[in-house]
C-alpha cells in the first residue's frame, strides 16, 4: 500500500497544478474567499454552488461507506459547542499545543515543528532569529450565557471525536449495537493553526469525517488492521490514482502517549506527500479518561461471558475538506482536442457536482421547453444541471471543467425521433439514446 516516492510521479513538485486548481475552483463556483468585499479573512473559505454540491458528495460517500452499507456503525451529530471538563479529561487543555516561534527580523510566526532548519526563517532566511518556542493552544475559547466568567468558558470543538466517547453509553443504551461496533459522525471542527495555507488543506475551521469502533480489547489488532485496508481502498475506489496515494504506519517517535498504532492515509500533493485520514489504535484511553472525570461507568457488560471490560477504540478520521482537494487535484487533466486545450475533471460519478447537464442544441421554446422537462424528470434522481448559453461546444468544455459525466443534447431530431444525444466526458463519445431510457441508461452507469 506504499506509494512512490516523489521523484517517481510526474504531478510531484508543479506549483502549476496547484495554481491552476485553485484558479479553477474561483473561476467555476467551488471555492471563494470568505469576506472578499471586505478584504478577505485569512484562512476562511466559502464553498460556492458547485463546491458545496462536491464536498457533500464527497460526505455523503464517506457516509455510505462507513454507515449506509454497514450494520456495525451508527451515526451520531453531536455539539459544537462544549465544556471544559471534556477537553481536560481528553488532555486537550493541556497538550493539544503546537510550539510557537517569531522571528524578530521580519517579525513572522511559524510553527517551530513544521519548519525545515529550525535556525532559519522561511520568510526571511534570517538565521538564529527565534524567540524561544512557547506552547501555544489551538483551541478557541468562548462564553456561552449572558455572564463572562470562569463557570461560562466554553469551547468550539477541535475534533468531533470527543463527543462519539462521551455519547458511548448513550448509543450502547438506546441501540442494540454490541461491540465490535462504531459511531460515525461528519462535522465542522476548529483549530487555531498557526500557520494555516495551502489553501483548503489547513484552515482554521474545516469539516471532519470521524468514526469510533469499539472492540475488545484482544481484538484491537486486527481490526486496526481491517481499518487501515478498509479506509486505503475507499480512495482508490472513488477514483484516486493509486500512484498518488499511499498508507504510511507512524514512527514510534511520532505516535501519540495513548497510541499502539497509527497510520495515514496520504495523498501526493504539489508540495508532496501530506496526510488525508489517520488510522489510530487508541486503546482504552479515552473512554477510561472520560469515566475517571465524569463518575460514569464506560464500559461494556458481556452477559454470556458475565464479565465486565472496556472496549478499545479504532479510529478511522479524515479531513473532508482537505479530501475534497485532493479529488480535485487527482482530477484535474488537460489534453488538446482539435488544437484546443480541454481542461477536464475527471471526477467520480459520486463526487462529481453534477451528474448530468441537459443541453438543448437553441434558446428556442420548441427544444427549451422539451429539455427542461427532461433536465426536471431527471433531478428526482441525479443533480442535474440545465445550460442553453453560448454553442454547445462552449457548453461541453463548461461542463467538463465542473466534472459532469454526461451531458444531454435535446436537438431538432429530438422532437421527430423522441431520441437525444448523451455524451459521456472522459471518452466525449457519444451515443443516440430514445428519451424513455435516458434516466435508465444513467442510472446503470451511476448508481
Amino acid at each position: 500500500m506504499s506509494g512512490p516516492s516523489e521523484s517517481e510521479s510526474g504531478k510531484v513538485g508543479t506549483p502549476e497544478l496547484f495554481d491552476k486548481v485553485v484558479n479553477l475552483t474561483k473561476r467555476r463556483g467551488f471555492v471563494y474567499p470568505s469576506a472578499e468585499i471586505y478584504g478577505g479573512f485569512r484562512s476562511t473559505y466559502d464553498y460556492g454552488p458547485i463546491g458545496v454540491l462536491l464536498l457533500r458528495n464527497v460526505k455523503d460517500a464517506w457516509w455510505r461507506s462507513m454507515v449506509q452499507l454497514r450494520e456495525d456503525v451508527v451515526g451520531l451529530d453531536a455539539s459544537i459547542l462544549s465544556p471544559p471538563q471534556i477537553w481536560e479529561a481528553s488532555g486537550h487543555l493541556a497538550n493539544f499545543t503546537d510550539p510557537l516561534v517569531d522571528c524578530t527580523n521580519c517579525n513572522t510566526r511559524h510553527r517551530l515543528d513544521k519548519l525545515d532548519d529550525p535556525e532559519v526563517c522561511p520568510n526571511c532566511g534570517t538565521r538564529g532569529s527565534f524567540t524561544e518556542p512557547r506552547e501555544f493552544n489551538l483551541m478557541f475559547k468562548t462564553q456561552a450565557g449572558p455572564v463572562q466568567d470562569a463557570g461560562a468558558v466554553a469551547y468550539l470543538r477541535p475534533e468531533t471525536a470527543q463527543g462519539m466517547f462521551i455519547n458511548f453509553k448513550n448509543v450502547i443504551d438506546t441501540t442494540r449495537v454490541r461491540p465490535p461496533f462504531g459511531i460515525a459522525q461528519v462535522g465542522k471542527s476548529f483549530r487555531n493553526e498557526i500557520t494555516p495555507g495551502n489553501f483548503v488543506f489547513r484552515t482554521r475551521e474545516f469539516e471532519q469525517m470521524e468514526m469510533e469502533f469499539f472492540v475488545h480489547p484482544d481484538e484491537a489488532q486486527q481490526w486496526y488492521e481491517y481499518w487501515c485496508a478498509e479506509r486505503y481502498q475507499w480512495y482508490l475506489d472513488h477514483g484516486m490514482p493509486e500512484e498518488q496515494l499511499r498508507l504510511r504506519p507512524h514512527d514510534d517517535d511520532e505516535l501519540s502517549h495513548y497510541s499502539s498504532g497509527t497510520s495515514d492515509v496520504e495523498f501526493l500533493f504539489p508540495w508532496g506527500w501530506d496526510e488525508l485520514e489517520g488510522i489510530a489504535n487508541r486503546g482504552n484511553y479515552d473512554l477510561t479518561q472520560h469515566a475517571a472525570h465524569s463518575g460514569e461507568k464506560l464500559e461494556w457488560y458481556d452477559q454470556a461471558a458475565n464479565e465486565r471490560w472496556v472496549p478499545h477504540v479504532i479510529e478511522p478520521a479524515a479531513g473532508a475538506t482537505r479530501t475534497a482537494m485532493a479529488f480535485l487535484m487527482a482530477a484535474y487533466d488537460e489534453e488538446e482536442v482539435k488544437g484546443e486545450t480541454r481542461v477536464v475533471l475527471r471526477l467520480h460519478h459520486r463526487i462529481a457536482p453534477y451528474k448530468v447537464a441537459v443541453l438543448p442544441l437553441s434558446k428556442k421554446a420548441e427544444l427549451a421547453d422539451p429539455a427542461r422537462a427532461l433536465a426536471q424528470q431527471l433531478r428526482g434522481s441525479f443533480m442535474t444541471d440545465y445550460d442553453e448559453t453560448q454553442s454547445i461546444g462552449r457548453r461541453y468544455r463548461r461542463q467538463d471543467e465542473l466534472g459532469t459525466p454526461y451531458c444531454i443534447t435535446f436537438d431538432f431530431d429530438s422532437l421527430e425521433d423522441h431520441a437525444v444525444t448523451v455524451r459521456e466526458r472522459d471518452s466525449m463519445e457519444q451515443e443516440r439514446i430514445p428519451l424513455a431510457d435516458v434516466a435508465s441508461y444513467l442510472r446503470e452507469r451511476m448508481i
